[in-house]
């Protein structure tokens, strides 16, 4: 099953602040994300219905998952900090 993977502005534009590197790990895991949403390293966050996040080395990648549209939607992709969560 392909999953259709909707990344919101925001994650857009933290992912191209992100160095080069790191850029190509985390597109990678979003592409990877189109046919299994749920392998990797996932955990769904508490107090959310729909929240998960993914982590990528030192990045974490938050996303929703609506399983009857067969959507993700990419929220935040953010620096693992002490502010993070």
């Amino acid at each position: 099953m392909t999953w259709n993977l909707r990344i919101a502005k925001r994650a857009a534009k933290q992912l191209e602040k992100i160095p080069s590197k790191d850029q190509v790990r985390i597109t990678a895991a979003l592409q990877e994300m189109r046919t299994n949403p749920f392998s990797r390293d996932i955990i769904k966050l508490k107090n959310e219905p729909a929240a998960w996040r993914r982590r990528v080395g030192n990045y974490r990648i938050f996303f929703d998952v609506y399983p009857d549209e067969a959507l993700v939607d990419v929220v935040d992709i953010m620096r693992r900090t002490t502010t993070t969560y």
